[in-house]
């Protein structure tokens, strides 16, 4: 396999993960949370704090590398209308994923708290959780649109 495939490869495989975990994280939270139960919020939250900082956050710096090396390789140049699209949907991805990484610590902290004192998610949760939902929809939304944007490398 050439080094190009091999960068390939991986690139895919980091766009694969960020779907994914992206996609996971937001099934198994609302799930959790519709439960209202605050010991599986907590457990949920638990779970998804850790897929995040292992699988997505690896990607996160993945993706960037690997694209910047496939960019030089396949001899695009980074002011292509389709990379520059494609970096500014990243930079907006990641503009809503920080916040939700704090989100996410956060609701799992207070569903934990919650059931420490054997009371319900309180309404810090409630807000929390509103705002994270409201994040996913245009951080997926870019995720999509850089996929399409490296699958058709659009000619502008």
């Amino acid at each position: 396999m050439s080094l190009f495939l091999a960068v390939k490869a991986l690139h895919v495989i980091g766009a694969a993960v960020l779907l994914g975990t992206g996609a996971g994280i937001a099934f198994f939270m609302l799930m959790a949370h519709r439960s209202g139960d605050a010991r599986i919020v907590a457990h949920t939250a638990g779970v998804v704090v850790v897929a995040d900082t292992i699988f997505t956050a690896t990607a996160v710096v993945a993706q960037p590398a690997t694209g910047l090396a496939l960019a030089w390789m396949g001899g695009h140049s980074l002011l292509d209308p389709w990379l520059v699209a494609s970096i500014a949907l990243y930079v907006l991805t990641g503009l809503f994923w920080l916040p939700v990484v704090w989100m996410q610590w956060r609701m799992r902290n207070l569903a934990r708290d919650a059931v420490a004192a054997g009371t319900a998610l309180p309404p810090a949760y409630h807000r929390l959780f509103r705002a994270w939902f409201a994040c996913g929809f245009p951080a997926f939304a870019a995720v999509l649109g850089i996929i399409a944007l490296m699958v058709a490398k659009p000619a502008w």
